[in-house]
Parts: C-alpha cells; structure tokens; sequence
C-alpha cells in the first residue's frame, strides 16, 4: 500500500518587499528625527566616540601599538608590543591570542591604508613606525 504525500500549509515568516520597505523607512525617518541613535560602529554613526580613547580611557591596540613604536629604539614584533601595552596599562585585551589580533590589525591598517598608514613591515613578524 502505497503512502500519500501531503502539503501542509505553514505560515510563512518571510516579510514582503513592501513590509521591508516601509520598515527601512521608518527607521531612517527615526534617525533623522533623532530619536534612535545608528548602532555604534556604523558609518554615520553621529556621536560616536574618537577612535584613540574607548570609554574607559584605554587605547584600541593599534594606538598603543604605535605609542609604544614611537617610544622603541628598533622595530618589535607583536608578542612584545602586546606586552608592553599590557604593562604600561595602555590597552588590556580580551582574546586568547592579542599578539594575533594586533598582527592582523596592523597588515589590515597597511594594505587598506598604503603609504598612508602609521606603520611599516621591516622583517617576517616585526614592525616600525612609518618614516
């Protein structure tokens, strides 16, 4: 005996294109009033904070990473910046591995930045200031 197929009828969560419209407008109508603020990391966030300072007054990695560069005789690899961050009280990170953090920071700041960025690859792993 064979076994019949059947559909069931489920309600669907998906919106439509009209719903999602209407929703997007209205939350771009509640920031230009100024009663929702954008989400913090947004690229027209008004009011953000200054990059250089977080809220408790510690510097992202990459600042401290350039203040102590700025301070060092010859170029320093990673390990050893996240060190000295971390005992000149300059930047306390969250991860497991900040060393791998800072690296991928700073080759992201010099391909995205160029000439401009603040640091330099001088040998495999350690980094100077730019000149």
């Amino acid at each position: 005996m064979a076994t019949k197929k059947t559909r069931t009828k489920k309600a669907s969560n998906t919106k439509s294109t009209e719903q999602l419209r209407k929703e997007a407008i209205a939350s771009i109508d509640k920031n230009l009033d100024g009663d929702a603020k954008p989400k913090r990391g947004s690229r027209n966030a008004v009011g953000s904070r200054p990059k250089a300072a977080h809220a408790n007054g510690k510097l992202s990695g990459l600042d401290a990473a350039a203040q102590i560069l700025g301070k060092a005789k010859e170029p320093m690899g990673c390990k050893d910046m996240v060190e000295h961050a971390i005992t000149q009280g300059l930047w306390s990170p969250g991860g497991k591995t900040p060393h791998a953090t800072l690296y991928a920071a700073i080759i992201r700041e010099i391909s995205k930045k160029g000439k401009g960025a603040r640091f330099e690859k001088v040998d495999r792993g350690r980094f100077q200031l730019a000149r």
